[in-house]
């Protein structure tokens, strides 16, 4: 579970809101679906750890992405020569 949540926020996580509301209500309904979970306080405990998994590969991303601008934006700055 742990790795396929963290893939899931790492390829999706500029969509972060979506990104985090699919895993948390996706994982556990999977989980549900093929009856490995079967009592409420299950489906709550793993839509928590998939929120949580989720949103480790959310904040990796937005991470690399926010350091991706700046060092594009460092480059883009214009270098004045002087006269």
């Amino acid at each position: 579970m742990i790795p396929t949540m963290l893939l899931f926020g790492l390829v999706l996580g500029r969509w972060w809101k979506t990104c985090l509301l699919v895993a948390t209500l996706g994982w556990p309904l999977l989980l549900w679906f093929d009856g490995i979970i079967e009592s409420p306080n299950e489906f709550l405990g793993a839509a928590g750890l998939a929120a949580l998994n989720t949103a480790v590969g959310v904040a990796i991303h937005q991470s690399l992405l926010h350091l991706l601008r700046w060092l594009r934006k460092d480059r883009r700055a214009p270098h004045h020569a002087a006269a």
